[in-house]
């Protein structure tokens, strides 16, 4: 995840603001559409911005659907139209404003996240029925502490909607062995641009399943997903390691994450920082695990340039296993890795707790402030060919002195 910012653009008010003639038809849109959900013509300021903060519209409705159906109306009266548009926003994460709709309408899919919510088991294999508009952090509580169940993959911050990460991929450190979140799909139920509810998986309208899954949306709006589990482990062993040398830190990442099941961690990641103590947010700061852990640089080589780099990985385990066992499993795998001498961090916490680590960096971020802040923020994939060139002249240059927030980089293979 590079952060880079150019230039904050955005629209003037003037030219965002809906006309008379557009509010004049609002009254017999809103009456068309007869639906279970209520439509706010008022309150749109929700649905006028996102996480991006890069730009600003003003919508004619903020609509809350009851139900897929609700959904699907929406939708055929925005295909009936000749200039109407509608977005589905979901906890409106977008970067480039795909979650509004200038003059059009909004759904907030989260008014929806309580309609499905089943354990379905099928030929051997175990899945949750999940509505498209509810949030990742919601469907692990309810699967761990109800069904001791959790899907396999999913993405580092769990405030995010079910159907928005699918219409995207879904990447975070389960990848490398389960593959993005939307590898881990059975089926689905979308309205496609039509109107028209249709479910379908790789056998059935599977050529909408798979332009749904990582379509940005633009193949139908996912209102219910059948999503892959398995028993979710009660602890974590989590853990980061510093390296001085990209080389060092790229080898050991790549041998970890083509390691087979059950001979490697179950979480890899990693992240580029600051040599410095000045930075707290790319800086040395952000590495300890635990307030009472210090960052040592006198640890740190003489020879280290501008920037260090951070192996982050996690091991499941259960309550039931002797800490022993869970040593020697740890211990025999960072053995093998050439990360800096006395440079590790690590704590033992709940699955739950792992899994929603980034909501407490969102809590403090709302209290300073900095969770409003623009975020122009980039995902893109290097090849490994690449990877030490992007090194040389984007971390060790460009970013030298950081960006004010995450410079994620870890291993993903091709095959996943």
């Amino acid at each position: 995840m590079i952060a880079y910012l150019e230039r904050f653009i955005h629209e003037n008010d003037s030219e965002s603001r809906p006309n008379d003639d557009e509010k004049d038809q609002l009254p017999n849109i809103c009456h068309s559409l007869d639906l279970q959900g209520t439509i706010d013509c008022v309150a749109t300021g929700l649905a006028g911005k996102d996480f991006g903060g890069m730009y600003t519209c003003e919508p004619l409705a903020l609509i809350r659907p009851a139900s897929p159906d609700d959904v699907a109306r929406v939708v055929r009266a925005a295909y009936r139209s000749p200039n109407l548009t509608v977005a589905a926003r979901g906890n409106g994460h977008s970067i480039n404003g795909q979650a509004m709709s200038d003059r059009g309408l909004v759904m907030d899919m989260r008014s929806t996240e309580g309609n499905h919510f089943e354990v379905v088991r099928m030929n051997g294999e175990t899945f949750v029925d999940v509505s498209g508009g509810a949030l990742w952090e919601d469907v692990l509580k309810r699967c761990v502490l109800e069904h001791k169940l959790a899907p396999r993959s999913w993405t580092d911050y769990l405030g995010l909607t079910v159907g928005g990460t699918l219409s995207n991929a879904g990447v975070s450190g389960q990848a490398f062995r389960f593959g993005p979140q939307t590898s881990n799909v059975a089926e689905l139920d979308v309205v496609t641009g039509k109107g028209q509810l249709m479910t379908c998986n790789k056998n059935e309208n599977s050529e909408l399943f798979f332009g749904a899954l990582g379509g940005l949306g633009q193949f139908g709006i996912v209102t219910r997903a059948r999503v892959v589990v398995q028993s979710a482990p009660d602890m974590v062993r989590w853990i980061r390691v510093v390296y001085s040398e990209f080389e060092d830190f790229t080898r050991d990442a790549e041998w970890l994450v083509t390691r087979p099941e059950g001979e490697s961690f179950d979480y890899v990641e990693g992240f580029v920082f600051v040599n410095s103590v000045d930075d707290p947010a790319n800086g040395w700061p952000t590495v300890p695990l635990d307030p009472d852990q210090g960052f040592d640089p006198s640890r740190v080589p003489r020879t280290a340039g501008s920037v260090l780099y951070c192996l982050e990985a996690a091991l499941h385990y259960q309550k039931t296993d002797h800490p022993s066992t869970v040593d020697k499993a740890v211990n025999s795998l960072l053995g093998r890795l050439g990360f800096i001498e006395d440079m590790k961090f690590q704590v033992d916490v709940s699955y739950v707790e792992f899994l929603l680590r980034v909501k407490h960096a969102e809590e403090s971020a709302r209290e300073n402030g900095t969770w409003d802040a623009p975020h122009p923020w980039l995902n893109m994939f290097v090849s490994k060919r690449d990877v030490a060139d992007f090194d040389r002249v984007v971390f060790k240059r460009m970013l030298k002195e950081g960006v004010g927030g995450p410079i994620l980089v870890y291993p993903l293979l091709r095959s996943k």
